[in-house]
């Protein structure tokens, strides 16, 4: 549901929750049939991940670069980052399980051995439900460019674009990730980067101006032009 997300973070006001979720729910911009519906979509996607989520209140980190009219190829990405972090199964779905596939060199994902990997992990499922579950998972990797292909789905090319990389990259580093875990952090397995893609993409974004990142064997520097994120996205998108 990345475009209903889209759209909400868009909506979304600084406001008590109870305030924003009311507003919603009256004037209904999703075109939902039901109000149920949409409060469904409140309470079970938009709340926990971009209100409630690991990051609290995440839609803020959105909303500069939707004003900005980013394009989808650098804000795909971070939806998909702060989506991640908010649904466990999905992370570790692309940090553990995509992984071995790739370094197998088993490009295919079949929905049963995917639905086997899930079942292992004692969700407690039913065989019905976790097949609905695999499948909705792998659909929703294919709307953030994870996986490719409809009926039968297929690992993608990883591409991470070098503005959307920096952007993920002042979001880490103002929650508090030290300069030192930054290149070996686990959230970029998701974007299947190694610590060596990551530094490599920290000197693109160097180079680009995007930040400041110097490295002279165990000293590591890392700054940034501003230091608020509604000032950085006009920084990413070059506005």
């Amino acid at each position: 549901m990345l475009e209903e997300m889209r759209q909400l973070v868009l909506l979304w006001k600084d406001a008590p929750l109870d305030q924003n979720k009311a507003e919603v729910i009256r004037f209904n911009p999703l075109n939902k049939a039901t109000r149920a519906r949409v409060v469904d979509v409140l309470n079970r996607i938009f709340v926990p991940r971009f209100v409630e989520g690991p990051i609290k209140e995440s839609w803020r980190l959105l909303a500069p670069l939707e004003k900005l009219g980013a394009s989808p190829a650098i804000i795909r990405p971070i939806y998909f980052w702060l989506t991640a972090l908010a649904e466990p199964l999905m992370y570790d779905f692309c940090t553990l399980y995509l992984p071995s596939r790739r370094a197998l060199g088993l490009q295919a994902i079949d929905v049963n051995e995917a639905a086997g990997w899930i079942q292992a992990r004692g969700c407690g499922w039913s065989e019905v439900v976790t097949i609905k579950v695999t499948r909705a998972l792998l659909a929703a990797l294919r709307d953030f460019g994870v996986l490719e292909g409809r009926a039968r789905k297929h690992l993608a090319s990883p591409q991470l674009p070098v503005p959307s990389f920096a952007y993920i990259t002042f979001c880490l580093h103002q929650s508090g990730v030290a300069v030192r875990n930054l290149l070996a952090h686990a959230d970029w397995k998701l974007f299947m980067l190694t610590p060596g893609d990551v530094e490599h993409l920290l000197l693109e974004s160097h180079q680009q101006r995007l930040l400041e990142y110097h490295a002279a064997g165990s000293v590591v520097s890392l700054s940034f032009p501003v230091s608020t994120a509604e000032e950085y996205a006009h920084v990413v998108l070059g506005r």
